[in-house]
């Protein structure tokens, strides 16, 4: 189960760093707290407070909204516990899918076209920044679909609601604590936003090469074999320390 955790944390991480996400951070930042990014750069020690805390109840927002989903799909699992089997099967096709969509093999119009929720002003206060969350939380761009559901196609084939909440708030957290840093230290984060504009490409095609694999295994009933090699590697690493 932490080895699952663990790759969800990640698949968070490689959201943030998503072309539809880390090049509008700072758009972000600024139509949560109505600053401009000129102010967000260089704000005082009670404007960075008020922008983390905006940036939180944003964060707070799509979580709730993702664990929700995890939810939702573990409980379609349960139900449908007699055909899980093939639930494994058809969900590994669709995770291989989404891999090969992310790596660049497959293009599938539905999935490119940019679906990120357009609000047209922002809500007052520090419970319109939760709202904004949950906003984009159901409607995120295409870029995140793919490893989100992932995620939810796993969560579903678990059959376990709380494995299903944990993995999606795991994936909240490595999506989340990005966002966090850059609000804590934003005038740093737009210095090197363009630096790791340069990985997002990579990142990309190793995240859709691992969906890959991790899509096959799932279909082929190997699913189980990947989290026990990985428990194995953790635990010689832990020795090894």
């Amino acid at each position: 189960m932490s080895q699952e955790i663990g790759l969800a944390f990640v698949a968070g991480i490689a959201s943030f760093l998503s072309p539809c996400v880390l090049p509008l951070v700072p758009s972000y930042l600024a139509f949560l707290t109505g600053m401009s990014v000129d102010d967000l750069a260089t704000p005082g020690h009670r404007a960075r407070w008020m922008t983390l805390r905006h940036a939180a109840l944003f964060v707070l927002g799509f979580g709730l909204v993702f664990v929700a989903l995890g939810a939702a799909a573990t409980a379609l699992g349960a139900l449908l516990a007699h055909s899980l089997r093939m639930l494994q099967r058809v969900g590994g096709v669709l995770i291989v899918v989404f891999g090969l969509c992310l790596m660049g093999v497959l293009r599938i119009p539905a999935l490119a076209r940019e679906r990120r929720v357009h609000l047209a002003g922002r809500p007052a206060g520090f419970a319109g920044s939760m709202f904004v969350g949950m906003a984009f939380g159901a409607g995120w761009t295409p870029c995140v679909g793919p490893v989100l559901a992932t995620i939810l196609l796993y969560a579903g084939s678990s059959g376990s609601m709380l494995r299903g909440e944990t993995l999606l708030a795991a994936y909240t957290i490595g999506l989340g604590l990005p966002f966090l840093a850059a609000a804590i230290a934003f005038e740093w984060f737009l210095a090197r936003r363009a630096r790791l504009a340069r990985w997002v490409r990579p990142i990309e095609v190793v995240t859709g090469v691992l969906l890959v694999i991790l899509g096959v295994m799932l279909a082929s009933g190997q699913f189980n074999r990947l989290t026990g090699a990985l428990a194995g590697l953790g635990q010689l690493i832990t020795i090894g320390t």
